[in-house]
């Protein structure tokens, strides 16, 4: 019911958790900021944004919209409901209670003077939530944009700006949304995504976990399935290539470490290795790692191989 009344009022270049917008939305607008020259971006983050929501404030901005008075005594109520911390029941003086609802349509509301501020100020900018990016022309232009928005933030609003994750810095340098953008413009994989990629495989391959190879399979291709389609804006083939390359490897190291010398040789001289190099593979030394680094290794269980057993590559899809 709130919906139609409150978002129609929202800036254009807000696009969390809205109808019809999304994160590829922003991505694509910021991706056409900096393909216009503006290479410096203002990232700017809130700490603890929907623990700090001062209550006031919020039903301030939601009375200039709403005019029932029994709605918003509805809504001050669910904002000052109880919460559960370490099985007690404790108090709410502010925030906004998460994964309702609710939540995010106001914690856009009371974003909504953000916006309007950047608006007023003619600076071209894409906010997603709590994560929001200015595009400037200059380190100069940026550390006064930084400044004079920190102080806009922490006065009537009362929003603390995260001094460790907020910077000023070439876009390349920082990532938005899961993606880095380069100074054409053009949208590659953050690092970091990169980094929390291979986390959970890594959870997913955890030899101690006592599940069925067939059954990882299908967790690999369940989580990097879902990965991949949300970074298909993305131009990274190499980093994609590499990352398939990685996850083979893991899943040879779990293959192997799953059987014993005379199991490991049998297994290889059936999937093609001469008998002479499955042995040494099979008496090898090494750690397991190593050994899935081996030839007879990659020989027996090559990239055919594993579109048999069902792997889905990330550098295919």
């Amino acid at each position: 019911m709130l919906e139609p009344i409150v978002d129609p009022t929202f800036s254009d270049s807000s696009y969390g958790f809205r109808p019809g917008k999304s994160a590829h939305q922003a991505l694509k607008q910021a991706s056409e900021h900096v393909a216009e020259g503006r290479t410096i971006v203002v990232d700017m983050d809130l700490e603890k944004f929907f623990d700090r929501v001062n209550h006031d404030i919020l039903m301030s901005r939601l009375a200039r919209r709403i005019g029932d008075k029994r709605l918003l005594k509805i809504i001050r109520r669910f904002l000052q409901a109880g919460m559960m911390q370490h099985g007690v029941c404790i108090d709410r003086h502010e925030g906004t209670p998460q994964r309702g609802p609710l939540s995010p349509l106001l914690a856009n509301l009371l974003l909504d003077d953000w916006d309007q501020e950047l608006e007023k100020r003619g600076h071209k900018f894409c906010r997603y939530a709590d994560d929001c990016s200015s595009y400037v022309r200059s380190i100069a232009a940026g550390e006064r944009v930084l400044q004079s928005l920190t102080q806009f933030l922490e006065g009537k609003p009362r929003l603390k700006i995260n001094q460790k994750k907020s910077a000023v810095a070439l876009v390349s340098e920082r990532k938005f949304l899961g993606y880095r953008l380069l100074p054409d413009g053009q949208l590659t994989i953050a690092l970091a995504s990169l980094q929390r990629a291979k986390d959970r495989i890594r959870q997913i391959t955890r030899r101690k976990r006592g599940i069925s190879f067939e059954r990882m399979m299908g967790e690999i291709n369940s989580f990097t399935i879902g990965w991949v389609t949300y970074l298909r804006l993305a131009e990274s083939r190499r980093s994609l290539r590499n990352l398939d390359s990685w996850i083979r490897r893991k899943l040879r190291c779990v293959r192997l470490k799953q059987r014993n010398a005379k199991s490991i040789a049998t297994f290889q001289q059936t999937l093609g290795v001469p008998w002479s190099q499955s042995w040494t593979t099979a008496a090898c030394g090494k750690g397991w790692w190593r050994t899935s680094g081996t030839p007879s290794a990659h020989h027996g269980m090559n990239n055919h191989w594993f579109e048999i057993q069902g792997f889905k590559s990330l550098e295919a899809r």
